[in-house]
């Protein structure tokens, strides 16, 4: 074999390899080579101080970044708790639900919470082939690892309504590393992608513990008032609701219009919206909390106008590491 033809092969064989290297977000080839370890595929051990930083993004708020931190390690009740660096991001996670690893973690599997009840997402030791099922996000799952590449276990899993998530747990920062969840139209509804990790955070996180209250689209027109009522109880634990934290999403058309009242038993206003034709918002606030019956009233003009609200009770938990 001559000089010439040697390096010809080489440089082949190098533009190959380029070929199959590339980031670990999105869909994974587990096709090659595989280097996942026995270690990588273990359960991990966390400690106070751990993080990852995710980049988040949903549908209602588009992308935002923010920290995952181990805040408190309770061994009596064999759970961690896992804060956010953002106060913002664990008020979005209150009321839309859409973060799923927020609060409690199970020490002895990482399962993580779903109308309090833990839900083993994950399936330790990974194994290609290995199946379970899981409630989460509102659906009920059928989960498989389809595969693992280089320290990274690769699930993929199925809703009965035709949702889908797709996620990778990557056994050598010993958390997600990409998470993925599509309703049955293929439409994004959560997506995280890992960018950094750590031990020793330094800096304040949140969870808020809540209860969802309401839920309710009106779509216009609508002929005079539409009202509806909800109550709080206080949470299903007995305690008071530190706050509300609500979500409403407008969409007024040119030549309409729309209001929004949430009234106590008294008659009191403790939140109250006005909006004009050509209005296109989303607002996500809190407001103080007492124990009542509410009575929530809407009028809305114009075809195709609608007013999303959501509106739920949290109980604050801060953290200053």
């Amino acid at each position: 074999m001559g000089p010439r033809l040697q390096a010809s092969i080489m440089l082949l064989l190098l533009l190959c390899t380029s070929a199959l290297s590339g980031c670990t977000t999105g869909s994974l080839n587990t096709s090659g080579n595989d280097t996942t370890t026995v270690e990588q595929k273990l359960l991990p051990e966390w400690a106070v101080g751990d993080w990852w930083l995710y980049t988040f993004e949903t549908a209602q708020f588009g992308e935002d970044t923010a920290r995952l931190v181990v805040t408190e390690i309770d061994e009596g009740e064999n759970q961690y708790m896992l804060g956010i660096s953002s106060e913002r991001e664990a008020q979005r996670h209150a009321v839309i639900n859409h973060n799923p690893f927020l609060g409690r973690v199970i020490i002895d599997d990482l399962a993580v919470y779903e109308n309090g009840e833990p839900q083993s997402v994950f399936n330790f030791p990974w194994n290609n082939g290995d199946t379970w099922q899981f409630t989460l996000l509102g659906e009920s799952w059928m989960a498989e690892t389809t595969g693992s590449i280089n320290g990274m276990a690769v699930v993929k899993a199925s809703s009965s309504s035709g949702h889908s998530l797709e996620y990778h747990f990557d056994g050598s920062n010993g958390f997600i590393d990409y998470f993925e969840w599509l309703d049955q139209n293929d439409e994004l509804q959560f997506r995280m992608s890992l960018t950094d990790t750590g031990s020793d955070y330094s800096g304040e996180a949140w969870f808020i513990r809540a209860t969802d209250l309401k839920d309710r689209v009106f779509e216009g027109p609508i002929d005079g008032e539409v009202t509806d009522t909800f109550v709080d109880s206080s949470h299903p634990s007995g305690i008071d609701f530190n706050y509300y934290v609500f979500y409403i999403d407008v969409a007024i058309p040119q030549g309409g219009t729309g209001t929004l009242s949430v009234k106590d038993h008294a008659g009191n206003s403790i939140l109250t919206r006005t909006y004009t034709a050509g209005t296109q918002s989303q607002e996500l606030a809190t407001i103080p909390s007492r124990t009542d019956e509410y009575t929530l009233e809407v009028t809305l003009t114009g075809g195709q106008s609608s007013i999303h609200f959501m509106i739920a009770g949290g109980i604050e938990n801060y953290w200053e590491l």
